[in-house]
This record gives C-alpha cells, sequence and structure tokens, in this order.
C-alpha cells in the first residue's frame, strides 16, 4: 500500500490516503511517486505529496496539522512548546537545553526553559 498526504496552499497537512500499489506502476511497472499523485489527483483533486508510515521517506509519516517542508523534503510535526528548536536534518524540535543525563526523570518547564526533575 501506498501512502499519501494531501497539503494545502501553505503546505499543511489535510489528509492522508492510503491507495494500492498498483496505482502507483509506470508503463514499466515500475512504483512512481508522480503516478500515485496523479492517482489521487484524479480521484480527489487537491496537491499531494506522498508519505510512508516506516518514516523510509520524508523523516516522518504525515498527520493532519503537520507541515511539508520542501526546503526539507520532509514532514514537520507541530512543536509542543515555543522554546524547542526545529533541527532541520530531522525535522523533530528539540530542547534549548539537553535532557540531563543523571538517569533520573524530568520533564520540560516552559515557562523557565529547563528540566524539572520529576
Amino acid at each position: 500500500m501506498a501512502h499519501f498526504a494531501e497539503i494545502d496552499e501553505n503546505n499543511l497537512v489535510l489528509r492522508v490516503v492510503v491507495i494500492n500499489d498498483s496505482d502507483c506502476l509506470d508503463e514499466s511497472d515500475n512504483e512512481s511517486e508522480t503516478v500515485g499523485i496523479n492517482f489521487c489527483k484524479t480521484l480527489f483533486g487537491g496537491n499531494w505529496v506522498q508519505t510512508s508510515y516506516t518514516h523510509s521517506i520524508r523523516k516522518h509519516y504525515a498527520s493532519v496539522g503537520a507541515t511539508y517542508r520542501a526546503d526539507l523534503d520532509g514532514f514537520v510535526l507541530p512543536s509542543i512548546f515555543s522554546s524547542w528548536i526545529l533541527d532541520e536534518t530531522t525535522c523533530k524540535y528539540e530542547a534549548p537545553v539537553a535532557y540531563p543525563s543523571d538517569g533520573k526523570y524530568y520533564r520540560w518547564n516552559e515557562t523557565t526553559t529547563s528540566w524539572d526533575e520529576s
């Protein structure tokens, strides 16, 4: 099965659909993202980008509310905290302060932008 995300004019993911692999085959029976995109456009209209639940392409599986960043060729999930910084290599947000490595449990405190022991 192949998975495709519909994105709006701001590259925000609106929905994700699953189609048969056979609907992505070109005239030589090779899998083609372009063929899959055209199949989705024919069925639903809109703009489409392929995604993968195994994260083999585009860094994350697309989900409603995520954003497709063409410059990073990846889906970026919304940040949980406004202080966190996007790592453009992984398309994941990271705390501005490293998680302590002392074996204790911590939770992020957005007010103080630090880790509080829990």
